[in-house]
């Protein structure tokens, strides 16, 4: 018999990462949830999972969060990095401690999270890792200046984890969305183009199915490189 499969996800509670918690609960994954909001617990509750209330910038509540996992499900076989949405200051503008605030939420939460749980699925055979990317990770952006410079990093330490873990079966995967929201009402203050595919952002339902297919074992060769979700709105190839 298969075992049941174990995901955890942060900053679930609303957009992308909410997203994911139902396409995978869905799925028939038990999920364990972060967010730095009590709602967490409403979405946990809601999927028959389990949630802590933390943040994805402080090390002990990502290590509370493997360690409840690892307490009630005994395993973990996918992690959903996702993240909320950085500032978007003029460069120059960007202070020290706003560089390291963010350097901490989209670069070392990956790292740290990598560390916390590659003994775990080590042990249970494998697992997949997915980190919530950006399109212009790849075509820096003044707009969104910490995409082009911390999210390009974390694509960089996705390719060598995937080198380094490969042997023992563990994927790491970043994606790299461009607009996603459930209404063009949520972009307000974005400057979104008017030529976007299907007219219309992805949907938060409909990215979900393409994180659920990377953590699945039909992606199973897919490891180490950054998938473009994007609408084809990229320019790199």
């Amino acid at each position: 018999m298969n075992q049941q499969k174990i995901a955890i996800i942060t900053a679930a509670s609303r957009s992308i990462g909410a997203g994911c918690a139902r396409e995978l609960a869905a799925r028939g994954y038990k999920v364990s949830l972060m967010a730095r909001g009590r709602n967490i617990f409403d979405l946990a509750s809601e999927l028959d999972g389990i949630a802590i209330q933390g943040s994805i910038t402080k090390f002990q509540d990502l290590q509370q969060l493997v360690e409840t996992t690892l307490v009630n499900y005994g395993r973990i076989d996918a992690v959903v990095n996702s993240f909320g949405d950085p500032p978007r200051p003029d460069l120059l503008s960007i202070s020290d401690e706003m560089w390291l605030e963010n350097f901490e939420m989209l670069f070392l939460s990956v790292v740290r999270m990598a560390r916390l749980v590659t003994e775990a699925m080590q042990k249970s055979g494998g697992g997949v890792i997915v980190n919530i990317s950006a399109c212009d990770s790849q075509e820096p952006s003044l707009g969104t200046p910490f995409s082009g410079t911390i999210r390009a990093a974390m694509e960089g330490f996705t390719k060598l984890y995937a080198k380094r873990y490969k042997v023992d079966k563990i994927r790491m995967i970043s994606i790299a969305p461009f607009f996603v929201a459930d209404s063009m009402e949520e972009l307000e203050g974005w400057d979104v183009p008017n030529n976007l595919i299907f007219g219309r952002p992805a949907t938060y339902a409909e990215f979900a199915k393409t994180v659920a297919f990377l953590v699945s074992d039909d992606a199973k060769f897919i490891t180490g490189t950054t998938l473009k979700v994007d609408g084809g709105s990229s320019a790199t190839i």
